[in-house]
């Protein structure tokens, strides 16, 4: 899924570990997930390391078109919530 030749990512997906803020929880997903449901309560947690994505002419090819627009959606809405 993530090009040879990235110098942004690693070769290999990894985890990272958040805490749901509404319950607490651990809510784990791989740097390639754009978003994870909590196990324990259901609410939505969504991968904030998105940055090359951002910036980078060969992320499409990278991630691949459908994680790409995904990715592409969560940064409109960060933008949309953060102004």
């Amino acid at each position: 899924m993530i090009m040879q030749g990235c110098q942004a990512k690693p070769r290999t997906p990894t985890i990272i570990e958040k805490v749901c803020p509404q319950c607490g929880h651990e809510i784990e997903l791989f740097s390639i997930d754009t978003k994870m449901p909590c196990e324990h309560c259901g609410f939505m947690a969504y991968n904030d390391t998105l940055s090359c994505v951002q910036w980078c002419q060969h992320a499409k090819a990278c991630v691949g078109e459908e994680v790409y627009e995904k990715m592409m959606q969560i940064l409109a809405s960060q933008k949309e919530r953060s102004a």
